[in-house]
């Protein structure tokens, strides 16, 4: 797309946490004509350096087209937009929100509807990724919302990442990021189960996950954690309360809709024994110690270097 149609929308940009700071950076470098608020208005400050306006009110982004929040919580969503100095405060309100915040079917479906009485339409896009995932441009972005709407911020998401999916109406893509992360959860405990199973045989970790992630089993799923599964490196991409939270979801949608998920289950009992063996502060990828454990065997780090494939 023409760097020249990236200026086509005025858009804002609600949040700055590590994930937030890393996509507004994105869209700003692509030339976009983006205003930012945070919080904490010094976070957003060095974003100006990439192209990027810092707005002082909240209020300032109701004149925008488009306005992006990525926040923490529903609450804070509807805070940033509803709230005694949200964006919608002053009666005046952009004509299309996308939320990428991770919330709940029924708070999306709340907003989308307070905004839809403001004339506003809502675009629910949950990504998959962290902020070095989308530093190296790997993002992924599934939404739903109107049609129209999906089709004027599809450039704009895919300035963010490498490829955004259009799922359909409503908040189906709050559905299809709670399957995603249900899958998570369940390839990371096979992974954890072969890879130890191989080290047990006599092979190194590294060595099996080079031939695991060459071959066609290999994913950007198994590339990435293979620095963490050999070296023992568990600083926190995603806690275990987290993914439990996620699994929790999709296994009561799967009620909700008649789906049965054996794999799934046996998953959440097993990151629910990981936290109750008190690794809440590592990343979930800590399953391997747990399995290891339960094997009988001590690991060590292997001290390698390995690429995380990004």
């Amino acid at each position: 797309m023409a760097s020249g149609n990236m200026k086509q929308h005025k858009l804002g940009w609600i949040g700055i946490g590590r994930m937030g700071y890393a996509m507004a950076e994105r869209l700003a470098k692509a030339g976009c004509d983006v205003s930012v608020w945070n919080r904490t208005k010094a976070k957003a400050g060095p974003l100006v350096k990439s192209g990027a306006k810092v707005a002082d009110a909240l209020t300032d982004l109701a004149g925008c087209d488009i306005v992006f929040t990525m926040v923490s919580t529903g609450k804070d969503v509807k805070e940033v937009l509803f709230g005694p100095n949200g964006v919608t405060s002053k009666g005046r309100a952009p004509k299309i929100v996308v939320d990428s915040t991770s919330i709940s079917l029924e708070e999306s479906a709340e907003i989308r509807e307070k905004l839809a009485r403001q004339g506003v339409k809502l675009l629910a896009a949950p990504v998959s990724g962290n902020a070095k995932v989308i530093k190296a441009g790997k993002l992924t972005v599934v939404a739903s919302g109107p049609q129209d709407a999906f089709d004027a911020v599809a450039p704009y998401l895919a300035a963010i990442g490498q490829g955004v999916s259009y799922v359909g109406d409503g908040e189906l893509s709050r559905i299809a990021k709670i399957c995603h992360n249900v899958m998570l959860g369940v390839v990371i405990q096979n992974l954890c189960e072969i890879t130890v199973l191989a080290e047990k045989a006599g092979m190194k970790r590294h060595a099996f996950l080079d031939f695991l992630n060459k071959s066609v089993m290999g994913s950007m799923f198994t590339r990435y954690k293979t620095p963490a599964l050999a070296n023992l490196d568990f600083h926190v991409t995603f806690t275990p309360e987290l993914l439990r939270k996620d699994i929790d979801l999709g296994l009561s949608a799967g009620r909700e809709f008649g789906v049965p998920m054996p794999l799934t289950s046996i998953a959440r009992d097993m990151v629910q024994t990981l936290i109750g063996n008190g690794y809440t502060d590592q990343d979930f990828a800590a399953l391997l110690l747990l399995q290891a454990k339960a094997s009988g065997i001590e690991l060590e780090p292997e001290n390698v270097e390995v690429s995380d494939g990004l």
